[in-house]
């Protein structure tokens, strides 16, 4: 529920980032070098499990490589939503986001280190910390702003979702440079050390942020603070002692990581969805939402199983398949993770116009009708990977141009589903899980993902012609499907559209 919120400082007052209040700036810088050393990271993380001993890799195969990064990928969104609870209940936004931040960038310089164990641990700090920051970043951006009436609240969203895809344009062309033609460990600390720069940005500019970020909505009670420590405490000790048994033993392999955590990511945003659509706290009205909603949700983890492989299974054949250079320019294979933010920059404003221009003349497409061109457009965009992929049959090196059409149907595809997919989610949420809708819509992410990670598990090959043809039968199957239904869920959500 929005709130009336004082302006952060006097000091600050007069001051102004754009014509929005300063905080914002600071939001803005702090989110653009979180990101920056995410998807820095994230170019070079299947890169270097691939990469042999003597490239100064961990040598692991694509299949167990694509495994780990769909995990990886689908635990930082699974755990957004455990990080808006810590915020709720714990420490409030402002506390919340500094202890993410903090994580995080410890998280990267144990990448850093020249050694598997840290590294694998480096991953669970940087999962921890970007669930804590992830969602309540958002929080902090809305809550600079009087209430949903205030005229630049979206247009500082916008400012703030520019932030994010600038990080994560430059970051693959400084870290992944780095990573891949200097020293991988290296580009791993340049990740950290982005993140330390936004850390530092974050901390000495949090009193332009407003008052309520530093406030915890629902405090937990002392005893109740204490439960929550020893049940904690518990099943950590269980997977402790778990591990070493089976590490004792001589059992342990990848797969005694990876498998538990994808049907986690798989069971968990089913068990959150059915939690909800039974909820006897639920209006007539709302359970029919959650019924259209649902509809959504799995056309939308559809569509991110495909388009999170840009950075696993597109990223190996851009390193193996691809020649990197183009009008004489040589690149390093990372730099095609730059892309997706790029286009999005270009494109994204043409979107937001294209869709007002077309609502004001009654002809916007129903959101129904919008997740389904999402859906056909990545298809598609895989339907041109099977062009490369038949380019590159018999160790030809092709073209980058075929990646960078790849890239840019994703991209558009994108623009037709993740922003509605938000924006639906915000009006579809029932009054009693206002707060915790937008982790469930990531949580389609994680179902995605895992979904990627199951299949590799069980030695589907990512790369060949045959799973991708299934892919693009899937996608285009998921959006005739909307399609063909969406009156049914036109009459599911109501006066919603």
């Amino acid at each position: 529920m929005a709130q009336d919120v004082a302006p952060p400082t006097d000091r600050h007052a007069h001051r102004s980032f754009f014509g929005h209040p300063w905080g914002l700036a600071t939001l803005f810088t702090t989110e653009m070098w979180e990101r920056f050393s995410y998807y820095g990271m994230r170019a070079l993380l299947v890169l270097y499990l691939t990469a042999s001993h003597g490239d100064g890799g961990l040598g692991f195969s694509k299949s167990t490589a694509t495994a780990i990064y769909s995990v990886y990928v689908s635990m930082v969104y699974l755990l957004t939503l455990p990080g808006g609870w810590v915020a709720d209940r714990f420490w409030g936004p402002r506390k919340t986001v500094a202890v993410g931040g903090g994580v995080i960038m410890i998280g990267h310089f144990l990448l850093a280190l020249p050694a598997t164990a840290s590294f694998f641990g480096g991953l669970v700090f940087i999962a921890i910390g970007s669930g804590l920051l992830k969602a309540n970043i958002s929080t902090m951006v809305g809550q600079l702003y009087s209430g949903p009436e205030d005229p630049r609240r979206d247009g500082g969203f916008t400012i703030f979702y520019m932030g994010i895809n600038l990080g994560a344009f430059a970051a693959p062309l400084v870290i992944g440079t780095v990573g891949q033609r200097v020293n991988w460990h290296l580009g791993f600390a340049l990740a950290g050390i982005g993140m330390g720069i936004g850390l530092a940005i974050y901390l000495i500019g949090m009193g332009t942020l407003s008052p309520h970020s530093s406030v915890v909505p629902t405090p937990l009670g002392r005893e109740a603070k204490r439960s929550v420590l020893l049940k904690a405490l518990f099943w950590l000790a269980v997977a402790v002692v778990f591990y070493a048994i089976v590490g004792g033993t001589g059992h342990y392999t990848i797969n005694w990581v990876t498998i538990p955590l994808t049907v986690i990511g798989l069971v968990f945003p089913a068990w959150m969805l059915w939690k909800i659509k039974h909820d006897r706290d639920l209006s007539p009205a709302e359970n029919s939402k959650m019924t259209g909603y649902i509809w959504f949700f799995v056309a939308a983890a559809v569509f991110w199983m495909i388009y999170d492989q840009g950075g696993s299974t597109l990223n190996i054949f851009a390193t193996d398949n691809t020649a990197n250079s183009l009008l004489g320019v040589h690149f390093p294979s990372s730099w095609f993770q730059s892309l997706n933010p790029l286009y999005i920059m270009a494109l994204g404003p043409v979107f937001a116009w294209m869709w007002q221009w077309l609502a004001a003349r009654n002809r916007e497409p129903e959101t129904a009708t919008k997740f389904s061109l999402g859906l056909f457009l990545v298809g598609a965009s895989f339907a041109v990977f099977l062009g490369a992929l038949a380019a590159a049959s018999g160790g030809n090196k092709v073209t980058p141009l075929w990646l960078c059409v790849v890239y840019l149907v994703q991209t558009v595809g994108e623009l037709c589903l993740s922003p509605v997919g938000l924006s639906v989610t915000t009006k579809l949420a029932p009054e009693k899980y206002g707060s915790q809708m937008m982790g469930v819509w990531f949580l389609a992410v994680t179902a995605g993902d895992c979904t990627t990670s199951l299949a590799t598990t069980a030695g589907a090959d990512l790369n060949s012609r045959g799973y991708v043809a299934a892919e693009v039968a899937l996608a285009v199957v998921a959006g005739i499907a909307i399609l063909l239904n969406r009156h049914k869920i036109r009459h599911y959500l109501g006066e919603v559209r």
